[in-house]
């Protein structure tokens, strides 16, 4: 039985953002499991959609012999203070070495993780786990979606692959395509790589796989995997990490050089053509709401992607701009999730449901208000939806608070409203809003998208800003794609 080493190591650095990411980051659970070492990170992410789920599940399926190491991970925010960075790798070392002769190692990353010291921390990961393994022991790794693939990265690996879906319904799913990747090498087979950076960045809102030109250009990926050419990546790359690697990117491995370099070529022509296209409205706050005020309540609701402030991006989701216009505009029905404010919980807890809060909630631009307490909850709860299909929240004592026609879901840890669970924890039903404010830019779109009339995507304050021209980028020397006329 060949034994194969797994861990999970994830981090989206917004370089943009000044909230370091501490050791303490990566011990809490979130939405996803703490910081677990050895065989409980098995249990950790059972069922979850999770690459590193989704590659246990096949490697067992395989009869191959796992042999668990790590899992952390982190919600994404500023870079990744050096002593954690450190902390971890020691730890995966340590079990590595411990672990014994290995036939393999399927490594979960995100392929955006910036440190203090090291602008490309996954190819810094990579780098080492090759070195301490030698060039014969396959490593093969699972990038997410936003990755901003390096040289590092690809010449460390043997292999690596993306997921093709944003929302990231696919994660599991891509787990097991590593592994597929991994058994081709361990059957002794030569895999070329064919690597090939674009040129502009593509903001995170267009980057959605539901829509053009995404759709089409992942559908172009996957139809590409066929006879020797065996697996095709395109990453669209996280634009809120101002790195030289920073970007998307094509990635294609086949049995010979020439056809994994044809492929990818002919991959990037279809990005480059497409690039005019990584375009769409912004909308800003004012607008959005009259707009919105407007047109609610003909039966379904309009959803307002407070994209600027998506946690799921870096940015606090503390942001009270949006709500603080929404109550002097008299917005009638309109729910607010998830702010992330730990005091305003704490607060609401003491009150219990019923009490009210004579207080300015949130960051920023506060909302201030007599806000009642309408429910309460422990921020413990089981996902329903298909991007955190599996998961357990632990997001902190939850309240839901509500001012005139304004009703705001209060969180004490930060977590982008991407479920719908989340509101069902406090009581609420997303579908009777009939404006629905989700600080999230496109994975709310997997739960949410079915009951939404319209979406539009809002530029409100917050780090994980939409509008890449506004930001000064100092290392990174591609620029924001074009605009179509």
């Amino acid at each position: 039985m060949q034994r194969i080493a797994v861990a999970g190591i994830q981090h989206e650095t917004n370089t943009f953002s000044a909230a370091p990411t501490t050791t303490q980051h990566f011990i809490e659970a979130d939405a996803w499991p703490g910081l677990t070492t050895g065989e409980a990170v098995l249990a950790a992410v059972a069922g979850a959609n999770l690459p590193l789920a989704g590659a246990v599940d096949a490697l067992e399926a395989a009869h191959f012999q796992v042999l668990p190491l790590l899992w952390a991970s982190a919600n994404p925010s500023g870079r990744v203070e050096d002593a954690a960075f450190e902390a971890l790798w020691a730890m995966f070392e340590v079990a590595i070495l411990k672990a014994g002769p290995l036939d393999g190692v399927y490594l979960d990353l995100h392929g955006a993780l910036v440190s203090e010291r090291y602008d490309d921390g996954d190819g810094e990961w990579l780098r080492r786990t090759r070195a301490l393994l030698g060039k014969q022991i396959p490593i093969v790794a699972s990038l997410d979606f936003h990755a901003n693939v390096s040289p590092l990265m690809v010449s460390s690996a043997s292999a690596l692959v993306g997921y093709r879906s944003y929302p990231h319904v696919d994660m599991a799913e891509t787990g097991a395509r590593a592994v597929s990747l991994l058994q081709h090498l361990l059957a002794g087979e030569v895999l070329h790589a064919a690597f090939v950076q674009l040129p502009f960045l593509i903001s995170m809102p267009w980057q959605c796989s539901l829509i053009e030109p995404v759709a089409r250009l992942m559908q172009v990926a996957e139809q590409a995997e066929t006879g020797d050419v065996v697996s095709v990546s395109f990453f669209p790359g996280f634009p809120l990490a101002d790195v030289a690697d920073g970007g998307p990117s094509l990635l294609a491995y086949a049995q010979s050089a020439r056809l994994a370099e044809a492929t990818a070529q002919i991959l990037a022509q279809k990005v480059l053509a497409a690039e005019p296209e990584f375009a769409g409205r912004l909308w800003q706050v004012d607008e959005a709401l009259s707009y919105a005020k407007q047109y609610a309540g003909q039966g379904k609701t309009i959803i307002l992607a407070d994209t600027c402030d998506n946690a799921g991006g870096g940015a606090g989701s503390d942001s009270a701009g949006i709500i603080s216009d929404g109550l002097k505009m008299g917005m009638p029905a309109m729910v607010v999730g998830i702010l992330c404010d730990p005091a305003t919980a704490q607060a609401a807890h003491a009150a219990g449901v019923g009490g009210v809060l004579s207080r300015a909630i949130g960051q920023g631009r506060k909302a201030k208000g007599e806000w009642r307490v309408i429910s309460l909850g422990s921020g413990q709860f089981a996902a329903t939806g298909p991007f955190y299909a599996g998961c357990q929240m632990d997001l902190g004592p939850m309240a839901c608070l509500q001012c005139k026609g304004v009703t705001v879901l209060v969180s004490s840890r930060k977590q982008q409203a991407a479920d719908q669970a989340m509101f069902h924890h406090l009581g609420v039903e997303p579908s009777e809003a009939e404006v629905l404010v989700l600080k999230s830019s496109v994975h709310f779109r997997a739960d949410f998208g079915a009951i939404a009339s319209e979406i539009l995507v809002v530029e409100a304050e917050g780090d994980h800003v939409a509008d890449l021209s506004r930001l000064q980028y100092r290392v990174c020397k591609r620029p924001p794609a074009s605009r179509a006329a």
